[in-house]
């Protein structure tokens, strides 16, 4: 997950703009949500219908934001798509809670939108890694064995809070405070800082994409609790010290998921690679520059050498620092290889 600095971007018109959909949208809710539940032939609670947030400028203004990117897991989705545009605070329901008819005030509120791929925001199963001890050899094997366990992601309308949950629409006034009175115990990639909570697990001998929460110390040395049970995750962060929103989100949104674990090797074990790629190239011009003679043909000819290997050492360098640009899938994990990469230098 990454940081995205929301406020300078300017908020959609189709959400903002007076008469456009946004607004009518929110009128239409209060009498729908402020009258009597209704039902229809079936006994079935009838659902508000809600469309603005589906704009197109919404879902261009997102793109750019997030670079076409998950706001959570980072993968990129322009190719693959298609993209599901969340709430973070969920607008029809809340998982678990019945009576709750969802935060459908926030239903087209720009602030309250994120995009996501669908593995992050629908709630099925999915394999996850069992035990860190074997991760090396889960890598690369298929989802069958005890290497994994299924457990069910996705945020869909879980949505967990510490405090007092706001049951109604609040006054404008009154709006900010409340919410933040909540106290969400899921990250918001615009809100929060997602490093004081997560980490990648970085590891230059053991490729492993995993993520992990963070400790008391800084440290992330083990999976939160394998379970869809929000009571325990936040046990077992308890005391295990880990950072109770970073546990309950790598589960919420999947995180660990088996196919992001994958993919996120690939892109360890590539790193790898082109860092030893430049090691050994600019080692290797330094010994020949040590040995270089001061004149004649084979002075020349090593000058030659030295001056290629030192542009493949920038060259690889370059290709490390662009995977680590805000607009490329997993940069964050990427900013943490090169500051643990640069450590080891």
């Amino acid at each position: 997950m990454r940081n995205v600095e929301r406020a300078g971007v300017k908020a959609p018109a189709s959400l903002t703009g007076p008469g456009k959909s946004g607004a009518s949208e929110l009128v239409r809710a209060r009498t729908f949500f402020g009258g009597p539940v209704q039902y229809d032939a079936k006994g079935r609670r009838k659902s508000f219908n809600f469309k603005a947030y589906k704009e197109d400028d919404v879902r261009h203004t997102l793109q750019l934001l997030f670079h076409s990117k998950c706001a959570y897991c980072e993968a990129s989705y322009e190719a693959v798509g298609p993209v599901d545009i969340e709430h973070f605070r969920p607008k029809g329901e809340v998982e678990g809670e019945p009576a709750h008819q969802g935060y459908w005030w926030l239903a087209a509120d720009w602030g309250n939108l994120l995009p996501s791929c669908i593995d992050c925001n629908r709630r099925r199963f999915q394999p996850t890694p069992r035990d860190m001890r074997s991760l090396t050899a889960m890598a690369d094997t298929s989802r069958t064995g005890g290497a994994y366990v299924s457990i069910k992601t996705g945020k869909d309308s879980c949505f967990p809070v510490e405090g007092a949950r706001v049951m109604a629409e609040p006054s404008e006034r009154d709006r900010a405070r409340l919410l933040a009175s909540e106290r969400a115990l899921l990250l918001n990639p615009c809100e929060d800082r997602a490093e004081e909570h997560l980490r990648y697990w970085i590891d230059r001998r053991d490729h492993i994409g995993l993520i992990l929460p963070v400790t008391g110390n800084g440290v992330a040395p083990a999976l939160p609790a394998l379970t869809d049970d929000a009571n325990a995750i936040i046990a077992h962060a308890q005391v295990a010290s880990m950072s109770i929103r970073g546990a309950l989100s790598i589960q919420v949104f999947g995180l660990n998921r088996l196919a992001l674990v994958q993919e996120r090797t690939r892109l360890l074990r590539r790193l790898e690679f082109l860092g030893a790629l430049l090691v050994d190239a600019s080692t290797l011009a330094d010994d020949l520059e040590d040995a270089l003679p001061q004149a004649g043909t084979v002075a020349n000819l090593i000058q030659a050498a030295i001056d290629r290997l030192r542009a493949m050492a920038n060259r690889t360098m370059a290709e490390i620092v662009a995977m680590a640009d805000p607009r490329a899938p997993f940069s964050e994990l990427v900013r943490e290889w090169i500051a643990v990469f640069k450590d080891e230098l």
